[in-house]
């Protein structure tokens, strides 16, 4: 008796467990009106328990039309339920995931600026190197001084040299900058990977690539988790019923008496006693009853009489009255 009673608690706090996630998903999907949809929810939920243990109590007495519609809003009900819950769920995977997202979208970003910063990099030193060539070719022709060689070109070239200087500069420590913001980043990311890294075994099993397939496993995960969520809290209420009205049943019929065989007649070797008969007057008439006359002694007292006189005086009776 104990497990009934055990495996209707199990029953009620599954599917209320299973409400609870199936309401939150559903507020989810329907967010414009939360307030409607929990409450539309919770009614369903009690209504489908209901319906499938009153179904189950009463599916012999229950017409062919009223019991197909109830058992199919009860499979209805239990699709909703675990749509529901795979909306929670789903919601629950993408909120964990979601700063990976953001944080990989940060980083292409960052990966962007400190390309172009790389390149302005690029650009001056190509610049500088340009300027380099001007000089190196005045050295070639042996025009070192002079308003057009190379020291008076070198001079020239001064204040772009040091423009240039500066871009590079700047561009590496912002360069610096953008590289700290990006490691910062990928630490979160590989922080949040860390908590989803069983998930990344699960789809090992199923997937080659299993980096690129995290997400249809997650999927699979869930739906395990959905088919076996709300359908064993309606199948374990419908088995707690079974339970209970078998045992009333056992309680109405109450202890079965078990029924004991006759004995067996004992031999008796004893011959049979045959009643005597009674005697009968002469004239066939029945016998009267003999009045006893008490007998007194000389004492006064009533004497006891034998058997012998009893016998003499029924006899004598006869006679008279013969």
């Amino acid at each position: 008796m104990a497990i009934t009673y055990l495996a209707l608690f199990t029953s009620i706090s599954i599917a209320a467990v299973a409400a609870w996630f199936s309401i939150a998903g559903l507020v989810t999907i329907f967010s414009a009106s939360t307030i409607a949809i929990a409450v539309m929810a919770s009614v369903l939920e009690v209504g489908k328990l209901v319906t499938a243990s009153w179904l189950y109590r009463n599916w012999k007495e229950t017409g062919i039309l009223l019991r197909s519609y109830l058992t199919v809003s009860v499979l209805i009900l239990m699709f909703i339920t675990s749509m529901g819950i795979f909306g929670y769920l789903s919601k629950a995977y993408l909120d964990q995931t979601a700063p990976v997202q953001n944080n990989a979208a940060l980083v292409a970003k960052l990966d962007n600026r400190i390309a172009r910063e790389q390149q302005k990099i690029t650009s001056s030193e190509r610049i500088i190197q340009q300027l380099d060539a001007a000089l190196d070719t005045l050295i070639e022709y042996d025009k070192i001084s002079g308003p057009t060689g190379m020291l008076a070109v070198r001079q020239s070239q001064s204040t772009q040299r040091d423009s240039l200087n500066a871009n590079i500069d700047n561009a590496q420590d912002t360069i610096a900058t953008y590289e700290t913001e990006k490691f910062n980043l990928t630490s979160q990311i590989r922080a949040i990977e860390l908590e989803v890294g069983p998930v990344m075994y699960i789809a090992e099993l199923f997937y080659d690539d299993a980096e690129a397939n995290i997400d249809q496993a997650v999927r699979l995960v869930i739906l395990i988790i959905v088919l076996v969520f709300d359908p064993l809290a309606v199948l374990l209420l419908i088995a707690a019923n079974q339970s209970l009205m078998r045992q009333k049943a056992k309680n109405k019929s109450g202890p079965v008496k078990e029924i004991e065989p006759p004995p067996a007649p004992k031999p008796n070797s004893a011959p049979k006693t045959v009643p005597k008969a009674k005697p009968v007057a002469p004239s066939g008439q029945p016998e009267r009853p003999v009045k006893k006359v008490p007998m007194k002694s000389e004492s006064g007292f009533e004497a006891k009489k034998t058997a012998p006189t009893r016998k003499t005086e029924v006899n004598t009776n006869n006679n008279k009255l013969s």
